[in-house]
């Protein structure tokens, strides 16, 4: 909503670096749309190759594509950020080097799958289908439904699973029963494109982008972890973090949510006169403000210019309740400009206009 945030994508990826120190994480997983556009911006790539850096010093880190994401361009330094034990993975399911770096490591790849090692000689093996579609598979049209092809999609990830040990699905994709919010955009989402939650292959924990809101899918461990920062003010005041846990040979253990604080909040509020409004958005100076108004009159361009004023508020709303919303409104065919405006301003405030505001309407009409 025309506000540049850089600096809080900078403080919220080093506080996740923070978190991966202070939890010894042996492995970060990322599902996807590490980017909002196919182009994104320079400095949102140097922000972004910043911050895995300085996560490789700490963990190995896998990250897939989303749908947001050219995974052409995103997976242009694949060779390269591999030697800092950080993999990227896009649709062409490429195999990853495996070599030891760090104290977690890749020892098993091939198209769709990787097993990765820590330094205690304990494995998870984890299927990999960034954000699917025909397209991006270079797949050209067939019978199959597109539940079908997910479906063989996630079954060519699962056929390295050669032996029993911990298991991970990582994926971008629409599970049916996700909530969304809006800041998603519609028609990326594809309601045609639903994936049910049987689908997801047996594992111990899936790992899933796509939805910006945090959250837990049916009763099995099927994970959203959402969107770092808060990007509608229909997350006002919402929670965002990032899931940590153990991963054994029982499965999920010391499964926590470690709620993010580097992150600017939004705040949805309500006032019924200009005054109020003007104190909430003092009250609220270091939170981005959606602000609805009710008055029984428009504003005047001296209030309007006072609330605009605030850098912090990003959407006004303007709610103007009728004195006279049951009445009808009846002007004689002769009247001219003014009475008309008199008698529609009367019928929607039940009040006279202010002379300015008449004057100002007359001018736009010519008439004297």
């Amino acid at each position: 909503m025309g506000r540049e945030r850089y600096g809080e994508y900078i403080d919220v990826l080093d506080e996740i670096c923070r978190v991966a120190e202070s939890e010894r994480v042996d492995l970060m997983l990322v599902a996807g749309d590490v980017y909002d556009s196919y182009t994104p911006s320079a400095q949102s790539e140097e922000i972004f190759y910043n911050a895995i850096k300085k996560l490789s010093s700490i963990c190995a880190v896998l990250i897939i594509s989303g749908n947001h994401d050219d995974y052409v361009r995103l997976t242009a330094a694949f060779s390269v950020v591999q030697e800092l034990n950080v993999y990227i993975i896009g649709n062409n399911l490429q195999k990853i080097s495996c070599a030891k770096r760090g104290k977690c490591y890749p020892v098993i790849s091939d198209s769709g799958y990787v097993i990765f090692e820590n330094e205690r000689r304990e494995r998870v093996y984890i299927n990999t289908l960034p954000y699917p579609n025909e397209t991006r598979f270079k797949e050209g049209k067939s019978d199959e439904t597109f539940n079908e092809k997910v479906q063989r999609w996630i079954d060519y990830g699962e056929r390295g699973k050669l032996e029993k040990m911990p298991s991970v699905f990582l994926s971008h994709i629409f599970v049916n029963g996700g909530k969304v919010l809006g800041s998603e955009r519609e028609i990326d989402l594809g309601g045609a494109r639903l994936v049910g939650a049987d689908q997801i292959p047996d594992c111990n924990y899936s790992a899933l982008g796509h939805l910006h809101k945090g959250q837990r899918i049916s009763d099995k461990n099927i994970y959203y972890s959402g969107a770092p920062m808060r990007f509608s003010f229909d997350e006002a005041g919402a929670d965002k973090w990032v899931n940590v846990f153990d991963l054994t040979a029982d499965g999920v253990e010391n499964f926590r949510s470690i709620i993010l604080k580097d992150i600017k909040n939004l705040a949805r509020l309500q006032a019924n006169c200009v005054q109020d409004g003007i104190k909430f958005l003092n009250d609220y100076e270091e939170s981005y403000v959606e602000l609805t108004l009710n008055l029984s009159a428009p504003l005047t361009p001296e209030e309007s210019q006072a609330l605009r004023s605030f850098k912090n508020l990003l959407h006004l709303k303007c709610e103007i309740q009728s004195a006279q919303a049951d009445t009808q409104f009846e002007v004689k065919e002769e009247a001219g400009a003014s009475a008309l405006f008199t008698e529609f301003y009367k019928y929607k405030f039940g009040a006279e206009p202010p002379e300015n505001l008449k004057a100002l309407f007359l001018s736009l009409t010519e008439e004297e």
